[in-house]
């Protein structure tokens, strides 16, 4: 049984770009479906979509390289976890590399990036670091 599968999802994608891999396949959740929309909106990944396939369906994430075959993604770091989560107010939501990076962050409004949820007001869980 998996304890963590945001903690799964980030090291699925981690993996796949240190091997240059296209895409990557993850087991479906609504967090994760959600998790994947904010890094395509903020350019982190190409593309992704959702597969119906099994009970649970898949997300299969398409990976974006520069010019160089470099990731895109230059790191990720799960913030909150099983045994340790992490909340912060709204003046306390962190900046990820002096705000190169984003931080992920899951509120009462929903799942957003802390520049969202700095424009909104509010905080919540910090889920992850994208940077």
């Amino acid at each position: 049984m998996m304890t963590d599968p945001i903690a799964d999802m980030l090291a699925r994608i981690r993996n796949a770009c240190l091997v240059r891999h296209k895409s990557v396949e993850i087991p479906a959740s609504k967090m994760k479906l959600a998790i994947a929309k904010i890094l395509k909106e903020e350019g982190y990944i190409e593309d992704f979509r959702f597969v119906p396939e099994g009970p649970q369906g898949k997300i299969e994430i398409v990976l974006k390289y520069d010019e160089n075959k470099r990731p895109v993604i230059a790191g990720m770091r799960k913030v909150s976890k099983p045994g340790r989560r992490v909340y912060v107010k709204k003046d306390e939501l962190p900046k990820v590399l002096g705000g190169y990076g984003i931080a992920i962050i899951s509120t009462s409004q929903g799942i957003m990036t802390d520049k969202e949820a700095r424009k909104r007001g509010i905080g919540g869980e910090v889920i992850c670091e994208v940077w």
